[in-house]
């Protein structure tokens, strides 16, 4: 048994409201999502807009997009994807590795597999506040060995951000975020306190679990489960595997919501001029006409 950061309340334990099956999806160029966040059954999850679970094997990847507005989250959980944008930014981020990447006003960039066989990963999409949206791009990547990591009783996590079990992560994150990889030995369990304000969901990658209260029913993998109100959430793994889990959560901006695909801003004249920005290659798209990733 492990108790996660500070001393858990108990008081207000967060129960799943929610359970969506992450569907397979064809997206980018060939490439295969499980979209959980940003489908018809759950659009978005306040700061979040997107939750894909992504499998890529060459030749297929997401060549060159336009991104603005909003903040991606790439997490390799196997493989590797080579990124490269407009700006000269390239690097290849690797099984355990980070991208924390700050759209803000404007990038356009690619995302393909690293060598042969199929790459993994979980790709999440936070929101910017209106104060941040226009912003300049930038980005802070995480070198697996760099994640901060604590085990204890049976259970480990990644704090890729956020704090648990006395670790905390260097990542500063606009919007306020937690983002905790656990994983759960057979007959082990975890609680972890939530800010009472936030929303928060999981995402199951392997295995299976109890998840809220310890009378309800296990959940399996590659479904994503929206909790709702309270101040912590409590899991146990009774089955005979080990259960690995993405818990997310997030200050909600409470700010109108305009999508036009890759873009993301407060009202639809933002998105005109942002298109009209993208076609015209201007106000932060200035190399949208001359550059191709190689």
């Amino acid at each position: 048994m492990s108790d996660s950061g500070k001393a858990p309340s108990f008081d207000r334990p967060r129960l799943v409201v929610k359970k969506i099956l992450a569907k397979l999806q064809r997206e980018g160029d060939g490439a295969v999502v499980r979209r959980g966040i940003g489908r018809s059954e759950l659009k978005n999850l306040d700061p979040f807009l997107m939750l894909d679970d992504f499998s890529v094997t060459p030749p297929a990847g997401f060549p060159d997009h336009p991104h603005r507005g909003f903040e991606t989250v790439t997490y390799m959980l196997q493989g590797g994807v080579t990124h490269q944008d407009f700006a000269g930014h390239k690097g290849t981020i690797r099984t355990g590795d980070v991208q924390w990447m700050t759209a803000g006003r404007g990038i356009i960039h690619s995302e393909m597999p690293a060598g042969e066989g199929t790459s993994n990963g979980l790709q999440l999409w936070i929101n910017l506040s209106s104060r941040d949206k226009m912003i300049e791009p930038s980005y802070q990547e995480l070198p697996s060995h760099e994640i901060a990591r604590a085990e204890e009783d049976g259970v480990e996590v990644r704090v890729i951000a956020g704090e648990s079990m006395g670790v905390q992560s260097p990542v500063y994150t606009r919007t306020p975020t937690m983002y905790l990889d656990f994983t759960l030995k057979p007959g082990n369990e975890v609680h972890q306190n939530i800010p009472g304000s936030w929303n928060s969901f999981v995402y199951i990658i392997e295995g299976e679990g109890v998840f809220g209260i310890p009378n309800s029913s296990p959940v399996a993998a590659h479904h994503v489960l929206v909790l709702g109100p309270g101040d912590s959430v409590s899991v146990w793994n009774r089955s005979s595997s080990k259960l690995r889990f993405v818990l997310i959560g997030g200050q909600p901006l409470n700010e109108p919501v305009v999508q036009h695909g890759p873009f993301v801003m407060n009202t639809q004249a933002e998105i005109n001029r942002t298109i009209e920005d993208y076609h015209y290659a201007k106000n932060g798209f200035e190399m949208a006409k001359s550059w191709r990733s190689q």
